[in-house]
């Protein structure tokens, strides 16, 4: 980028200026040549466009400031849907455990919609169980989600949700750092959780077990200076572990909306 911002001359830099350009070993610098010139740049784009798949980079106007904050913001974001949806300001990430209890699930639907109806924007990462239900609470109230996905939005998981990420992407905002064609590898979620902290104001964990990826958001909201919100459970239910241990450690109790309307 500081070579040629324009990107202008990708295709038609020499091997010896890239050596010059990029400080790696030359096997290295092998791979990612071989890597650029085999793409398919104008199928991919076109794959995009039919799909109605668009790209916003770090270098554009309209990239999110709260994303842009974080240590290692994503250099791009393939999304559809409201891209306007990343400008407001109330943006609040609710994440929790794939296997929700009866208590977990009415929490969200008693604490969720009073802010749904004060214009808050929810978070989450369109997986199953906690993740799925903030969503459709949500957009069951006519309010504004976001979801990040962990792989691309041409690969879809679980794919039980794909009904759900279209509604998304249809009434709300669907977006990945990923590129779309490429599937989800359990890599991919701690990344993606970052996202989701770095969009989010504040982070609300909804039961989480002792050792959860719900744990791994919420310590990615604290070393981004969010706030962190957490649901207190059963002592004696697995799924409420975490989410005590993160009250005992600090985090802000949340027994009704208010709590979350008082820090915001």
């Amino acid at each position: 980028m500081a070579y040629n911002p324009s990107l202008s001359s990708l295709f038609t830099t020499t091997y010896t200026e890239w050596a010059e350009i990029l400080p790696i070993p030359s096997n290295k610098l092998n791979l990612f040549l071989k890597d650029l010139h085999s793409l398919n740049t104008i199928k991919m784009v076109k794959q995009y466009e039919y799909n109605q798949i668009k790209c916003l980079t770090m270098f554009d106007e309209d990239y999110p400031f709260l994303l842009k904050q974080i240590f290692d913001p994503p250099w791009v974001l393939y999304f559809k849907g409201d891209k306007q949806l990343l400008e407001k300001k109330s943006t609040l990430g609710v994440v929790g455990t794939r296997k929700p209890t009866w208590y977990g699930l009415e929490a969200l639907k008693t604490i969720l919609p009073p802010l749904v109806q004060k214009n808050f924007v929810i978070i989450s990462g369109v997986a199953a169980g906690i993740d799925a239900a903030a969503h459709k609470v949500t957009l069951d109230e006519g309010g504004n989600t976001i979801g990040v996905l962990g792989g691309g939005l041409l690969q879809i998981y679980p794919k039980s949700n794909i009904p759900l990420a279209r509604e998304i992407s249809n009434k709300g905002l669907l977006l990945s750092e990923t590129p779309p064609a490429m599937r989800a590898e359990p890599w991919m979620f701690p990344l993606r959780n970052r996202i989701i902290s770095g969009l989010s104001k504040g982070v609300f964990v909804v039961e989480a077990k002792e050792k959860s990826g719900s744990l791994i958001t919420a310590q990615a909201a604290l070393e981004h200076g969010r706030e962190v919100f957490a649901l207190p459970g059963n002592v004696s239910s697995p799924e409420s572990l975490g989410a005590n241990q993160l009250i005992q450690d600090g985090a802000k109790l949340v027994l009704s909306s208010l709590q979350i309307e008082e820090e915001f």
